[in-house]
């Protein structure tokens, strides 16, 4: 038997290049104000707090805010939760004060594999290096796939077209325009998501059925609202060590 699909392949790769072409056209736009290494390296180093969290943000947690949590809490409950989110910030707030270290130790360098290479030599540097792009490697197969698999849950649309049209989109504007392009184009995603996470709770707020409420879970799974139940402990110690370590070794 076929499989019914929300929408129509070629519906999809239209939707797929356009918005493609808009980040595309945006983020190429916006880098023609801004020349030099500098600003390809470290976007000259004079981006606002709006700017810098909304980028931060985009980049760290991505669209699977608005689901990730929402789908632990099917099985891990209110600790799968609380994990998730505790994981996803406290790496955050240890590099602010990791940074301002390495800021005052090295003050005129670009990257942490710069400060490593200081700090340690280049035997460990070269470690750092290969590591660094081997994580980058594997990042991107991760985020470039879960859009692909997505678009082809809803179409049906191969995952070799929809990745290929993501890559070679998002490399246009970051080739040319570096960091500064980037973190323009994060903060447009955290707009975005933003205003999905607004309408979700909207939504959710003004459900009138029985599917949200809290009686609905205590008649059909009392125990991911139980204080004793173990998983749920578990489940939150896994997300916040795995959180962790993830967004520690990131680059960036």
């Amino acid at each position: 038997m076929d499989k019914t699909y929300f929408l129509s392949q070629s519906t999809s790769l239209t939707l797929v290049i356009v918005i493609s072409l808009i980040f595309v056209f945006l983020g190429l736009y916006n880098s023609k104000k801004y020349k030099g290494l500098n600003n390809y390296l470290t976007a000259n180093r004079n981006i606002g707090l709006f700017s810098l969290t909304t980028s931060l943000t985009a980049s760290a947690l991505g669209a699977w805010i608005l689901f990730g949590p929402a789908s632990a809490s099917t099985w891990g409950g209110i600790g799968a939760i609380i994990g998730y989110s505790l994981g996803t910030a406290f790496p955050m707030f240890f590099l602010i004060f990791l940074g301002k270290k390495i800021r005052k130790e090295f003050p005129k360098g670009s990257s942490l594999i710069e400060f490593m290479r200081k700090k340690f030599g280049k035997s460990l540097f070269k470690l750092i290096l290969l590591m660094t792009i081997f994580y980058m490697f594997i990042f991107l197969c991760a985020e470039v796939t879960a859009v692909a698999v997505l678009i082809n849950y809803i179409s049906g649309t191969k995952l070799w077209i929809t990745a290929l049209i993501v890559l070679l989109s998002t490399l246009a504007y970051t080739l040319y325009g570096g960091l500064k392009a980037s973190i323009f184009t994060d903060n447009i995603q955290m707009v975005v998501i933003g205003i999905l996470l607004l309408i979700s709770f909207v939504y959710i707020n003004s459900f009138t059925g029985s599917q949200f409420s809290f009686e609905f879970i205590k008649e059909k799974n009392p125990h991911l609202l139980s204080s004793s139940y173990i998983p749920s402990y578990t489940a939150g110690l896994t997300f916040f060590y795995c959180s962790c370590c993830y967004k520690l070794i990131s680059p960036r």
